[in-house]
């Protein structure tokens, strides 16, 4: 039969492609939604409606693979519009869902086998382990712009903050940039963190600035502050680490960039190119793992 949670996880998995209410779940093992959630959450780290949309998300995958069309997966899966679940992809795996199902395997998107099955080790150490790449992999970017707002000094994430401030209200501790890169429908991707190249950073600015990606043609708001640059088509190597629990991150963080370290794309036929692009950072989180992007280009 199994435990209460494993029997939890059962219905779910059984009812993706139904409403399924906490309710629901409590009834499955004859306990208050309470209780279960409590349960739940203390046997897998996630709380039961975490565990439904991730699942959700990386069954999804399987279907865009098969053919399907990227609204109808969106209403299967009980997203309530194709542009709530695009987001909610996008943020999951790094690339858009109509970007993921028409890319060829295998050079196409692999969701990583030890973010599919994670489940909250309650004895595991209270650091990350050194092995923290889960995958690694060569994405196509198109000619396209960035939209970005640089700093006068940052180096790193907490700078920059320090020097912008953070948007007054936000849990996330977004900076005042962040929210209005957001805030640009017509995005390519998420926003991101950036560290410039010398040949993006002008004179006066700090290493570390944020933004994000527009269209080549991109003719829309430019909010004030910042600038709109020009990048050409490059191949970027993405890392993606282990998910991780929230309060982690920087450890997240450090065990990445320490196996970055060690990593040569030269094995695999190619070089790092920072002249390309920015070195980018999505916005840490755990559920996710950390993930930053790198350009390269092929060695001839």
């Amino acid at each position: 039969m199994g435990s209460a949670v494993e029997q939890m996880q059962a219905y779910i998995k059984a009812h993706l492609r139904e409403p399924i209410t906490a309710r629901d779940i409590a009834d499955t093992v004859g306990y208050s939604p309470c209780h279960a959630a409590r349960l739940f959450k203390s046997e897998t780290g996630l709380s039961p409606f975490e565990f439904i949309r991730r699942e959700r998300l990386t069954q999804s995958t399987h279907a865009l693979r098969c053919g399907a069309k990227v609204i109808d997966v969106a209403f299967d899966f009980m997203f309530d519009s194709h542009e709530g679940f695009t987001r909610a992809f996008a943020n999951g795996f790094g690339i858009t869902p109509k970007k993921y199902a028409s890319v060829p395997r295998p050079e196409g998107w692999l969701v990583p086998r030890y973010y599919l099955d994670r489940q909250k080790n309650l004895t595991e150490e209270s650091t990350m382990r050194k092995t923290a790449i889960v995958f690694t992999q060569i994405v196509e970017r198109p000619a396209r712009k960035l939209l970005l707002c640089y700093s006068k000094n940052a180096e790193e994430y907490f700078g920059y903050c320090e020097e912008f401030g953070c948007v007054e209200g936000d849990e996330t501790g977004a900076s005042i940039p962040w929210k209005a890169a957001c805030g640009i429908k017509e995005a390519l991707y998420e926003p991101v963190g950036l560290w410039l190249p010398d040949n993006l950073r002008p004179e006066g600015t700090g290493l570390y600035a944020q933004g994000v990606e527009v269209p080549a043609d991109y003719a829309g708001e430019i909010p004030e502050g910042f600038d709109l640059v020009d990048l050409p088509p490059c191949k970027i190597l993405v890392f993606q680490g282990e998910p991780y629990d929230d309060e982690k991150f920087d450890e997240a963080i450090k065990a990445l960039w320490d196996a970055c370290e060690k990593f040569n794309p030269e094995v695999y036929g190619y070089k790092y190119a920072p002249e390309l692009a920015p070195r980018m950072q999505l916005s840490p989180e755990g559920w996710r793992g950390y993930i930053e992007m790198r350009p390269v280009r092929e060695i001839k």
